[in-house]
């Protein structure tokens, strides 16, 4: 075995099944961290190393072309726009807290990838990817949790650019994911098992059936104890590589909304046909101003604030299309983004005003307020029209 007084503190050696597994335990944002994950590597030798990454996180990392590519249009109409943004969100935090300390974000990361080429060891991308884990979190909150998830990631692009000593401290300790959930980690052991437990059992299958004799594996502090009490017994990781189904009351709920429309709509048939108009008028007004507010709160384009006016009384009441794939298509193809919107990219998140100039973030935020204002709109015009018919 390798002369463990030679490894930094960091470090913690398991025996599973006559392999050496090297465990760096890392803190994001850390100078230590990068060097620890050198030394490791360069005093091992391993057979293969182990990243905290997944494919398109680690593409995202490795490959600086990653966002020129995306395909807008694509995003809204696989309804990626909400998951987009919160990522985009997330990153620019981690951008700012890098420029601050003077560390790259994921710069241990890339350090144990840069050195498993240098050494010729396999490189294994051990976590699970993202949109899997956020799906699993997402599909086992209520309805209300839900909604407060949602508003924190929208309010958190109004929060002030101010980033203290003592926030840094506790960033650097932290996943990116936990971190962003860590007030529902908190409140919720749903989100705990499927944010963190589960990232555990995955990490330490992954690391276990890892090639050779020597593992290195290279994950944030706080997973270490986890997959030390996972990776000595073979789990199958199936499970957890499965999206939870959609709850009943998602497509109740759908539903439920042209159903209480109509049903007010019938109710005033009997009070007359003026009232009839009046809350179609109403229902108009309101959504469809309620989803322009929003657009214009994006800064989208005119003819998108129109679109999203015009589009926003019906849709509220399909099941199945929303207000803001209509908005953001349509900002999308006026606004289309060029070359250098793409590559400004990671510099226009990292500032507030940079979310609103950029053509590529600004369609994400019309998709998202346009959506957002017309579900408000549906619930005051809904009100009215009941207390009008009562």
């Amino acid at each position: 075995m390798t002369n463990e007084l030679q490894l930094p503190q960091s470090v913690e050696v398991v025996n599973v099944d006559g392999k050496e597994i090297y465990l760096v335990g890392t803190a994001h944002l850390s100078k230590q961290s990068v060097e620890d994950v050198r030394a490791v590597i360069q005093i091992v030798r391993p057979n293969s190393v182990c990243v905290e990454l997944c494919q398109p996180r680690y593409k995202t990392m490795t490959d600086k072309e990653a966002w020129k590519k995306m395909d807008v249009f694509k995003v809204i109409r696989d309804k990626k726009a909400m998951f987009l943004l919160a990522q985009l969100i997330m990153s620019s935090f981690y951008r700012k807290l890098g420029e601050k300390l003077g560390v790259q974000p994921g710069a241990e990361m890339l350090e144990a990838i840069n050195q498993a080429k240098e050494s010729g060891a396999e490189l294994i991308l051990a976590d699970r990817e993202i949109e899997i884990t956020l799906k699993r979190v997402w599909g086992y909150l209520g309805f209300w949790h839900k909604m407060k998830m949602l508003t924190g990631i929208v309010m958190s692009l109004f929060v002030g650019e101010q980033i203290d000593e003592k926030m840094i401290e506790q960033l650097k300790q932290g996943d990116q994911l936990e971190i962003a959930l860590a007030e529902f980690t908190q409140k919720f052991p749903e989100v705990k098992r499927r944010l963190i437990d589960e990232r555990d059992i995955f990490l330490s299958q992954k690391i276990r059936r890892s090639a050779g004799l020597k593992v290195v594996a290279v994950v944030g502090a706080g997973h270490i104890a986890g997959i030390k009490e996972n990776i000595q017994k073979e789990q199958s990781i199936d499970d957890l590589l499965t999206i939870p189904p959609k709850s009943v009351w998602g497509d109740i709920f759908k539903w439920a909304m042209p159903l209480i429309f109509a049903v007010l709509l019938v109710a005033g048939f009997f009070i007359g046909w003026k009232h009839v108009v009046e809350s179609l008028l109403i229902w108009i007004l309101v959504t469809g101003s309620a989803a322009a507010i929003g657009t214009i709160l994006a800064f989208g384009h005119p003819l998108t604030i129109l679109t999203a006016f015009i589009v926003a009384p019906v849709m509220t009441l399909h099941p199945f299309l929303a207000t803001g794939w209509f908005a953001g298509l349509t900002e999308a193809y006026i606004r289309k983004p060029k070359v250098e919107d793409f590559e400004d990219l990671p510099n226009a998140i990292t500032t507030f005003k940079g979310f609103w100039e950029n053509h590529v973030t600004r369609i994400l935020l019309v998709v998202v307020f346009s959506n957002l204002g017309a579900m408000l709109g549906f619930w005051i015009a809904t009100v009215w029209i009941f207390k009008r018919t009562v």
